[in-house]
């Protein structure tokens, strides 16, 4: 079985949301949006998909480099775009790299009628999820006061959520970051929710040491689980402080490059008691799953980050880390079961106990609507 092709489908959708300045997701009036689907093609027939990345890049970097290849070679072709990243690193990103990966774990799964879980070894068919709340506005009816998120908080857990993560207001909105106002919200959330739903706060992620300090030690207080990327990534030693000066979890590093070789650090330097990771942020299921038997071997807890079917597989392939699955970003003026019209079913329903039920369908698990993107399409490259 060879590559014989690997193409992108743009198709048309209705989006409600919008970002602001600083690239937070807020929701927005309706707007006409385009998302895309990545095939990839075998000379016996069998095909993956995955949706993100631009057809440029996976036209004009990714195609040379992976036609001809054997579709299950998945870590050879992984190392190779790796590889290719350090003279490319402005297109060919981690996340280009992961939707790739995840086409290769869809196609693979799909040519052996099972899902991308079965093959990494099966653990589980369901997760715990925590609502993820978008970041906070000055909406009304929003996020905009500490007793907006303490409201949501409580329709979250009518829902079933066991779990919720705080993400509190932040530039561009005024008086933004403070540090009293988000221990204010995580305090408002935590009496009106009652003691036994576990809570996370993700907050301003360039806090000075001094801040985050205060921020965790508040939390300590309200029986917190984790403190989330309350500093800049590359400062490594001050997580490192920061860790050894609080007994709240501190969950990191997320957003800093590097894959399994930075995590891979912050546990050896134990700057962080939780690690994190995403099939997105470092580059696909293949890596994912190096460092979740990284933080397997350590005795660390791997959280991962985002929602989507890619880290649904991997959850669901996980042993001993992977508490939860993040589902959102959720707010109260948005439908978040409807936000996919391109699938016949969402890829992360929640059940009445606040679990997440892993598809057994083949790959990656997605029952897509080829007739709305049929419907919808925009282009074929």
């Amino acid at each position: 079985m060879k590559i014989v092709d690997i193409s992108t489908r743009s198709f048309r959708y209705t989006s409600r949301t919008e970002r602001d300045s600083e690239g937070h997701t807020h929701p927005g009036p309706e707007r006409e949006a385009t998302q895309t689907m990545v095939t990839v093609k075998t000379d016996d027939g069998a095909e993956g998909y995955a949706f993100g990345a631009g057809a440029e890049v996976i036209r004009g970097l990714v195609k040379p480099l992976i036609l001809g290849e054997d579709p299950f070679d998945r870590e050879k072709i992984w190392r190779h775009l790796n590889e290719m990243q350090r003279g490319n690193r402005a297109t060919l990103t981690d996340r280009v790299i992961g939707v790739v990966d995840c086409a290769l774990w869809d196609l693979a799964g799909r040519a052996l009628k099972q899902p991308a879980h079965k093959l990494l070894g099966g653990f589980r068919s369901k997760v715990k999820a925590y609502a993820s709340t978008m970041c906070g506005d000055e909406m009304e009816g929003g996020l905009n006061s500490p007793q907006a998120y303490a409201d949501f908080a409580v329709q979250c857990k009518e829902k079933g959520y066991t779990a919720f993560k705080i993400h509190t207001r932040m530039p561009p909105i005024a008086n933004t970051p403070n540090p009293k106002e988000d221990v204010a919200i995580c305090a408002a959330v935590r009496e009106a929710v009652g003691p036994d739903m576990a809570l996370m706060l993700d907050c301003f992620h360039w806090y000075t040491r001094e801040e985050a300090y205060y921020i965790g030690k508040e939390l300590e207080k309200l029986d917190y689980a984790w403190l989330e990327e309350p500093m800049d990534e590359h400062n490594t030693a001050s997580y490192i402080w920061l860790t050894e000066n609080l007994t709240i979890p501190i969950l990191g590093p997320e957003s800093a490059e590097g894959q399994m070789y930075t995590r891979a650090e912050w546990i050896r330097q134990k700057a962080s008691d939780f690690s994190r990771a995403g099939v997105m942020d470092v580059g696909g299921i293949t890596p994912v799953m190096k460092i979740a038997h990284l933080c397997e071997a350590f005795g660390v807890r791997l959280e991962l980050h985002s929602p989507g079917a890619g880290n649904l597989q991997c959850l669901a392939a996980m042993g001993i880390p992977g508490e939860y699955y993040e589902r959102g970003l959720l707010h109260p003026f948005l439908d978040y079961e409807a936000q996919s019209p391109w699938l016949n079913r969402i890829d992360d329903p929640l059940d009445s106990e606040g679990n997440v039920g892993i598809s057994q369908l083949p790959g990656l698990g997605q029952d897509i609507n080829w007739d709305y993107i049929k419907g919808n399409e925009v282009t074929r490259k």
